[in-house]
């Protein structure tokens, strides 16, 4: 695990090869201006986007390359697939003269597998399947890899600089795992957003004035996070930190720690989660 300033600058501030990222929607476009931020050249970032935002013209008056001919592009070190899953069997084939045999594709579509881009691109390709989350946005993301057996060491070290500029990295070998990383850490930021929600209406209906509910929620729920952060406690101390006996806490906990409470409501949603992830996989 390395936080977004560590290995990532290292390695981006002294890269020369070539990065081709394909779609800069918000989680493609999100990791670009970390790396960017970390000191990757714009010379050596080529954009396959559609649809290019002025942000991403003023990159190319820089030296970035914008959708530029596939025969203008030499052997890619490293391309990263953040297209919609939906669009990949139309447009994952169509990069095969971008590959070397140096070249590390990186996968961040949600339930493509790494067969899914075996048969798409060439069998014989390095490639590595990742599961980011949107916190990445600020830095704060935290992302879950998986390597086929074709990426080298050194191709690994380059994947985990790219992913490590918008977070933390965690590395697994069994890609059977990335259902339920999708149900936790990928759809995960959703689920904390409608807790502020949720709580945002339940105190509305204590009484509440709603903007200053939606104030409440929001604020407690953010800054909850930070501290869970920043402390070395686990979760359930933190929890007992703030629940006296008989006190309104408890109160509340005693609903939401009941036998069909929240923890059987989560474990419900992150099986239905991992399900669905895995029929979008196919």
């Amino acid at each position: 695990m390395t936080t977004p300033t560590a290995h990532g600058a290292r390695a981006l501030g002294d890269f020369s090869g070539t990065i081709v990222l394909v779609g800069a929607g918000k989680m493609g476009g999100a990791m670009l201006d970390a790396w960017l931020a970390l000191g990757l050249p714009p010379t050596s970032v080529v954009v396959i986007e559609p649809q290019p935002t002025r942000e991403l013209g003023l990159l190319a008056s820089r030296g970035l390359r914008l959708n530029p001919s596939p025969t203008a592009v030499r052997e890619a070190s490293a391309i990263v697939l953040a297209v919609k899953p939906q669009v990949a069997p139309a447009i994952v084939p169509t990069l095969v003269p971008l590959l070397g045999p140096s070249t590390v594709v990186l996968s961040i579509m949600a339930g493509r597998t790494l067969g899914f881009l075996e048969g798409a691109l060439a069998q014989h390709t390095a490639m590595v399947r990742a599961m980011p989350n949107t916190p990445a946005a600020i830095g704060r993301g935290i992302t879950v890899a998986v390597p086929n057996v074709r990426v080298s060491q050194r191709q690994r070290e380059l994947v985990h600089a790219l992913l490590s500029a918008t977070g933390m990295v965690e590395w697994v070998a069994d890609e059977a795992l990335m259902d339920a990383v999708t149900a936790v850490s990928g759809s995960g930021p959703a689920y904390v957003f409608y807790l502020v929600e949720a709580l945002t209406f339940a105190g509305a209906a204590a009484g509440l004035p709603p903007e200053l509910s939606a104030k409440l929620a929001r604020a407690t729920v953010s800054g909850s996070g930070e501290l869970l952060n920043r402390s070395p406690l686990d979760p359930a101390t933190l929890r007992q930190n703030v629940t006296s006996p008989g006190g309104t806490t408890a109160a509340a906990l005693d609903v939401l720690m009941a036998p069909d409470g929240l923890t059987q409501l989560m474990n419900r949603a992150v099986i239905a989660a991992t399900r669905r992830s895995r029929e979008l996989a196919g």
